[in-house]
């Protein structure tokens, strides 16, 4: 009986690779918001295009083979090898279970107050001093039953602070990850033994809805995406572009969907996820590595965790796998494009007056991805101004808008270039060019109707402003 069971779990070891890498090609991604330009309130790319796409479907239908491969062996012999396998394996760390996951919530908040001038995540960038000195006493606070409620106050606080500043829809991404961690610090110091059994349910719903939302990015805005992978082209493992981006959304939504099902499921899911997080720590560095460090962390728990957690009896048949898949994706994207629209798009007769004026990557020092008032654009001196509004977005025409524009970006050229020092003069020169150009662009959206010139809109927006945050950093190293 012991030679079988060893050969089992000698199996179920060469096994494993198979089961959790075949079913998907191996995908690093970092969050695409830490490293290229982005626009929130730009209108997300049409639902139908997605569902138009062969490689979309393609990813759905690998994902469901590797979920009703993996949910039929989990029934015989060899599923339970495989899982008793695992037991083993993590055993020594589930039984250290929460000084593990209040070890590694701490480390991230000493690593994002070494970082500075954050709020939680790389992109959500501020100038108070005091916010990283509120992360370095939340860090502190996780290590007493009596103050972790207080450390997950501070952790809702700072999401509260972030969105005094930032965009509601642009601290989605974040807030069931923020929320599961919070609620893991609650119920974990809590003294009601029901409560606190659902400590580590909360994280993995926390970690599973963060990824399956922040996914459908790669579904509404591909074109985020281009910069970073003509940046880093090897990202794609020769994938063609418009192949690779929709797969990997597929990716990381049915993963997360797969951390709510049934143990090996889940468990593989995990695992797939940890090797896919740790893939982008390399191209991507210490950023990503930081950025990522708690969904990681979490990743590492419900991989260890043993217990089946099969609590609805439609999660144990095979035919429920892809019905539940699609009607969540379904959910997800009414969700995300529905609160957008709501966001955005509730008066459909003037496109949102000051849409134009809105932008989640602005670049300006002082509120880096706040809105600026259309009839009251930023303004700096030449050569340095953020990148803010359009001169003229509250123009009423497109011409109007067009004209403002090119009259604004003249003269701060002109200013610009007599600097004396010929590289200054060049970046000051370029930067409100670079301005311009972003600024047109925004007025196409606002008036053009063309579907391809309004992604070829939204496509110079990302290039352009990524080249200017480049030499606004450039200029700042020589101040």
């Amino acid at each position: 009986m012991d030679s079988t069971s060893s050969r089992i779990r000698r199996l179920a070891t060469r096994a494993l690779p198979g089961l959790a890498l075949g079913a998907l090609p191996l995908l690093a991604q970092a969050h695409v918001k830490w490293f290229a330009p982005y626009i929130v309130e730009a209108p997300p790319q049409r639902i139908s295009e997605t569902l138009h796409d062969p490689w979309f479907w393609t990813g759905i239908g690998l994902v469901l083979v590797f979920f009703l491969a993996t949910r039929a062996i989990e029934r015989t012999k060899l599923g339970e090898g495989i899982l008793h396998g695992f037991d083993v394996v993590t055993g020594p760390l589930w039984s250290r279970n929460d000084d593990f996951m209040r070890f590694i919530i701490a480390a991230f908040f000493v690593a994002i107050f070494a970082v500075g001038g954050v709020y939680l995540t790389p992109d959500l960038k501020t100038s108070s001093e005091w916010v990283s000195w509120m992360q370095l006493v939340i860090a502190g606070l996780v290590f007493s039953r009596r103050t972790m409620p207080l450390a997950a106050a501070g952790i809702i606080g700072l999401w509260l602070l972030a969105l005094s500043q930032y965009q509601l829809f642009h601290l989605l991404d974040y807030l069931a990850l923020g929320v599961g961690v919070a609620a893991y610090l609650v119920l974990a110091a809590s003294d009601n033994p029901e409560w606190n059994r659902y400590r580590f349910v909360v994280l993995r719903w926390g970690v599973a809805i963060a990824l399956m939302w922040s996914s459908l990015e790669k579904f509404a805005y591909p074109d985020w995406f281009y910069p970073l992978v003509e940046e880093k082209p090897f990202l794609t493992f020769g994938m063609p572009r418009d192949a690779f981006i929709p797969m990997a959304g597929v990716a990381e939504f049915t993963m997360g969907f797969g951390l709510l099902w049934t143990a090996l499921i889940r468990r593989l899911s995990a695992l797939t996820l940890f090797i896919i997080f740790n893939m982008a720590v390399y191209p991507f560095g210490r950023l990503d590595m930081v950025g990522h460090a708690l969904i990681m962390a979490v990743i590492v728990v419900i991989f260890a965790d043993p217990t089946p957690q099969v609590r609805f009896a439609i999660r144990r048949t095979l035919s429920a796998i892809p019905v539940t898949l699609v009607a969540t994706m379904a959910a997800f994207t009414m969700g995300y494009w529905g609160l957008h629209h709501a966001l955005y798009e509730d008066d459909a007769n003037a496109a949102v007056a000051s849409a134009a004026a809105r932008s989640t990557h602005t670049h300006d020092p002082e509120r880096p991805h706040a809105a600026l008032p259309a009839a009251e654009p930023k303004q700096e001196p030449a050569g340095h101004a953020g990148h803010g509004a359009p001169a003229a977005a509250s123009s009423s025409t497109a011409q109007e808008a067009y004209l403002a524009s090119m009259s604004r970006m003249h003269g701060d050229m002109e200013a610009g270039v007599r600097h004396p020092d010929a590289d200054q003069a060049f970046v000051r020169g370029m930067i409100p060019h670079h301005r311009a150009a972003v600024d047109m662009a925004k007025i196409q959206l606002k008036y053009g109707k063309d579907p391809g010139m309004r992604q070829l809109a939204q496509q110079i927006i990302a290039a352009q402003e990524h080249e200017i945050a480049d030499m606004q950093a450039w200029l700042k190293a020589r101040d």
